[in-house]
């Protein structure tokens, strides 16, 4: 079994590309700091279809346990708060597992 946490945002009118590539250049950092992340990937939407959320997270892990250190991690919890937070218009979020 393995435990899966799909996250999508969307930014807030304004948000400049820079804010953006802060957002994705933080995120890519966190695979390097949390070791129980086992898969993590990261985009921006395609643009294909009108009414997307604009940016999506993927990230497995071995266990709910070890997703719940990357949840509670501090360098996760900074991003989140550094970065995230200030140009976050909407979240979604679901997990479970595979």
């Amino acid at each position: 079994m393995m435990f899966r946490h799909v996250v999508l945002f969307t930014w807030v009118a304004g948000t400049t590309d820079e804010q953006k590539a802060t957002v994705e250049a933080a995120l890519k950092e966190l695979p390097g700091a949390i070791p129980e992340i086992r898969r993590y990937e990261i985009g921006s939407d395609a643009g294909v279809n009108p009414g997307n959320h604009e940016f999506a997270v993927v990230a497995d892990f071995d266990s709910v346990e070890d997703y719940l250190v990357y949840r509670d991690h501090p360098v996760h919890r900074a991003v989140i708060a550094d970065a995230i937070k200030p140009i976050l218009a909407e979240r979604a979020a679901v997990q479970y597992a595979f």
